[in-house]
């Protein structure tokens, strides 16, 4: 079997679990060259891998690359692999597959006009409970699907967004704890009840984190057009990364995930599924252990010439669900699929309030009003 060449481009937290994959696929894959904009982070991963490292990816290009896995900020993806489809080369970007629908759009039709592969992370579908679960779903086990419920609370300190330039950021990162943190349960819902959607109405919040202006809390409803109701709430200031928790309730049964472990209950008897893949943790807990079965899976449909798992298709319908609740809540109202994706700034502000020409000298002055009432204080 060929062994394909391979690139990573971003060295950051998230390539350790690349790193592992890469050793594991090890017969699959061989890593030619690590990028970074910071040349010693490229410097040091490449060295495990004994590869070439540089700091962009037309220096990459040099080398006889096939595959490029992008590990990189948001707004970077749709740039970075339409330039690398259209340098030949196939490529399997983090979640989200943009922040944009528009953009999404301009990277599957880029991928349809040159023929490269072109698939999106979302590795937690990757897990022996997801799979046994959905097919128990599809199979009509517990009945019609009546409907589904998903809670993320998570803690991200300040600090994590003060450590980097683009976490926080609506134009770099698309937005807070829906895309950066819920996205993966949402996916796992959509995916597992197999339906389009109809309708999604919501709203998000900052209610901890005044150092951004992106949502530390949703909430939202979303109609699938099965009839299921999907229910979903996800916040960033809770004291720990608790367990995500997943939930259908059906017409005969329930069934759902506490983290990876997954449950059904029918017929008053209750089932657990452990994961029985062969896997490990790297890196934080909430990462789960699956990425490399994910890159195995994309490796596969490069050498075999089959279709992508999860493609920016499918990707795109999983940022759908995103881009929707920011819609509702931005203009307070329920948004029916399809929809016309629109950029924001900072949803958090009083719509009547976001009108005003006089907006910027609000922001000001409830800016300098702690320095005042401190002011005051002192006299």
């Amino acid at each position: 079997m060929k062994k394909l060449k391979a690139a990573i481009m971003g060295c950051g937290r998230i390539s350790v679990c690349y790193e592992d994959a890469f050793r594991r696929l090890s017969d699959h894959v061989e890593l030619i060259c690590a990028i970074d904009t910071d040349l010693e982070k490229a410097k040091a991963f490449a060295q495990k891998f004994n590869c070439h490292y540089c700091t962009d990816l037309e220096d990459a290009l040099q080398y006889d690359i096939d595959v490029i896995h992008l590990c990189l900020p948001h707004y970077l993806h749709p740039a970075m692999a339409i330039k690398a489809m259209e340098a030949g080369l196939h490529v399997l970007t983090e979640k989200p597959v943009a922040i944009s629908l528009q953009d999404a759009d301009k990277m599957i039709e880029t991928q349809q006009r040159t023929g490269r592969k072109l698939g999106v992370i979302f590795q937690t579908r990757y897990t022996k409970s997801v799979e046994i679960l959905k097919g128990l779903i599809g199979s009509g086990y517990f009945g019609r699907i009546l409907s589904a419920r998903s809670c993320l609370t998570w803690n991200r300190p300040d600090t994590y967004y003060s450590g980097n330039d683009w976490k926080g950021t609506w134009d770099k990162e698309g937005g807070g704890v829906l895309i950066d943190q819920a996205i993966h349960s949402m996916d796992r819902v959509r995916y597992m009840l197999g339906s389009e959607i109809e309708w999604i109405e919501g709203s998000i919040h900052n209610h901890c984190h005044e150092i951004v202006q992106v949502e530390d809390a949703a909430e939202a409803a979303i109609q699938f057009k099965n009839g299921c109701i999907y229910s979903l709430y996800a916040c960033n200031s809770y004291a720990s990364d608790a367990p995500i928790t997943i939930e259908f309730q059906g017409e005969k049964g329930c069934c759902g995930l506490i983290q990876d472990m997954g449950f059904y209950e029918c017929d008053g008897c209750r089932t657990e599924i452990r994961n029985t893949y062969e896997t490990t943790n790297v890196g934080p807990d909430y990462w789960g252990s699956s990425h490399h079965l994910q890159l195995e899976d994309f490796y596969k449909s490069i050498l075999y010439n089959s279709p992508v798992t999860i493609d920016a298709a499918d990707g795109r319908k999983t940022l759908e669900m995103v881009k929707g609740i920011y819609l509702s809540s931005w203009k307070r109202k329920r948004i029916y699929l399809p929809f016309e994706d629109v950029c924001y700034k900072d949803l958090n502000t009083p719509r009547w309030l976001r009108s005003f020409p006089s907006f910027h000298l609000y922001k000001f002055i409830n800016f300098m009003l702690p320095s005042c009432r401190n002011l005051i204080l002192m006299v």
